[in-house]
């Protein structure tokens, strides 16, 4: 009996939801595991996977028809980042996963049928990857505070500012952007507007080296008096953050669905590691202190599982609050850390080795405690939501 053995089944999931996984798990073991060794030590995934992942049909799951697969609910890009977890492509995937749940739902409930037309086609074939412009090299959490400034001059934004940790950075043909279109507001200053591959004055900073996540290109952006159409404005001037408080829920679900199946991954793993590796005349996983600590891992992840299931439940119901998507992310973030830490351990000195997947797993995991809002203020929307 395995680990996997042991876990409940999974309700939210019918007969078509498996048959797209195990589509969705021979792409990532034919398509992408041979080449990861090879984007890992490029930085970056090659423009290739994308246009095969789009004739497969694994982008803009969501998009309605006729873009896409014609309002399929968020489950599959669920099963799309726990296959991939699953496959040890995690990395390499993470770019699908944010155009998929993070950046394409901006497209689907803000975007005019016009906007529609013009970019949902190439965001479903794999022609046109999303980005998500947010961060700033002096605004991360603090949103209010960004400084990329949009200035009205007739039919066009003239965009000023700079973008970091931008993920799909260097490969992005469409970046949804927060300017600030009202310096004098905070909140409501801010819009978004469309920035694409081309425009005059945008350019590509620094591919960032990074800890982990090596396979995943992210990248710092610039725009210097970029003129923007104004039929790039996604939905009403002033909105935007009101925008993103909208669409944080699901890019938090996303991160703590993705969190819990590397955990699985890893416990996989290691089980298997600690059943072939010997010591004093036994397999490692026969001592008590190992057997202890796989089976609090069992615990805990089926737990998570459990817990994220039932918010996948309520983001397709429209009723995960913001406050239950911060608790999944960052209590299965946290999970995530302490998994892999553990992992590592039984691993001995092969788990320090970059040619074991776990080791990969271990730095992809901490930023999974930083982005999408740190796991602090996770706590603070929680605390606040309480009364404090």
């Amino acid at each position: 009996m395995t680990a996997n053995s042991l876990f409940l089944p999974r309700t939210i999931f019918n007969d078509e939801h498996e048959m797209f996984r195990q589509m969705v798990r021979k792409f990532a073991e034919t398509e992408m595991l041979p080449h990861n060794e090879a984007w890992e030590h490029a930085g970056m995934v090659s423009r290739e996977l994308w246009l095969k992942a789009g004739a497969q049909g694994l982008l803009g799951v969501e998009a309605p028809e006729p873009y896409g697969a014609g309002l399929r609910d968020y489950r599959y890009g669920a099963i799309i980042s726990e296959e991939f977890a699953l496959a040890g492509v995690a990395s390499a995937g993470a770019g699908i996963g944010l155009h998929n749940d993070v950046v394409l739902p901006y497209l689907i409930h803000y975007a005019n049928d016009e906007q529609k037309a013009r970019w949902l086609p190439g965001v479903c074939s794999g022609e046109k990857i999303l980005a998500l412009g947010m961060t700033e090299p002096n605004a991360g959490s603090d949103l209010a505070s960004l400084r990329t400034i949009a200035v009205r001059d007739g039919n066009h934004y003239v965009v000023n500012g700079a973008k970091t940790f931008i993920t799909n950075g260097i490969l992005s043909d469409i970046v949804v952007a927060a300017v600030k279109t009202n310096p004098n507001e905070r909140h409501r200053g801010i819009s978004l507007l469309v920035i694409e591959r081309g425009m005059e004055g945008f350019s590509r900073g620094r591919k960032l080296d990074k800890l982990g996540q090596r396979s995943q290109d992210t990248a710092e952006l610039f725009f210097e008096n970029v003129h923007v159409p104004v039929a790039n404005l996604l939905g009403r001037e002033g909105e935007g953050f009101a925008y993103m408080m909208n669409m944080l829920p699901q890019e938090r679900l996303s991160v703590a669905v993705g969190a819990v199946a590397a955990s699985k991954a890893a416990l996989s793993w290691t089980e298997q590691y600690c059943k072939d590796r010997t010591a004093f005349g036994q397999p490692i996983g026969k001592f008590q202190h190992s057997r202890f600590k796989l089976a609090e891992m069992a615990t805990e992840i089926q737990i998570a599982e459990t817990f994220i299931d039932r918010c996948i439940d309520a983001l397709n119901a429209k009723t995960l609050s913001a406050e239950t998507a911060a608790m999944a992310k960052w209590w299965t973030t946290e999970l995530q850390g302490k998994v892999m830490d553990t992992c590592v351990q039984l691993h001995g000195g092969y788990g320090y080795m970059l040619e074991y997947p776990i080791t990969r797993y271990y730095a992809d995991a901490r930023v999974q405690r930083i982005y999408a809002g740190t796991n602090e203020i996770m706590k603070e929307i929680i605390g606040r939501r309480m009364g404090f």
